[in-house]
């Protein structure tokens, strides 16, 4: 159900301090590293820290739920918009984080941003 999830924070530099040593002795470790976003992980990245101008003290959570397939995704994006969800991404690919992955982004009633991801689709085209 769960892919990944992430939190954001005030001060990226200080929490990724906080999760470089804690992550680390249960065996968990930066995988990806963005100017804004942390990933962290054993294999792929699950749990992501980010930031971003105006954070303030209720930041939104990111959860992504696992699609079995394209259509799943857009089938996602197109409930939570009919259902009043803000589009924040519509449905696509998304080669910078790898390739076939496919998702679309929204934001539920509370702000938070949800996602649906298929991490295999057709490189060339859903």
């Amino acid at each position: 159900m769960l892919d990944h999830f992430g939190i954001n924070c005030a001060d990226l530099d200080e929490a990724a301090a906080f999760y470089d040593d804690v992550l680390a002795v249960l065996g968990h470790r930066r995988l990806m590293d963005f100017e804004v976003a942390i990933g962290y992980g054993t294999e792929q990245p699950q749990f992501w820290l980010s930031t971003f101008e105006g954070v303030g003290p209720n930041r939104e959570v990111h959860i992504a739920f696992t699609a079995p397939d394209v259509e799943s995704v857009r089938a996602f994006h197109r409930a939570a918009v009919a259902r009043g969800a803000e589009s924040l991404h519509e449905p696509r690919l998304f080669p910078e984080y790898h390739p076939g992955y496919f998702g679309a982004f929204v934001r539920d009633p509370d702000g938070n941003n949800l996602e649906a991801v298929c991490h295999t689709a057709a490189p060339d085209g859903p």
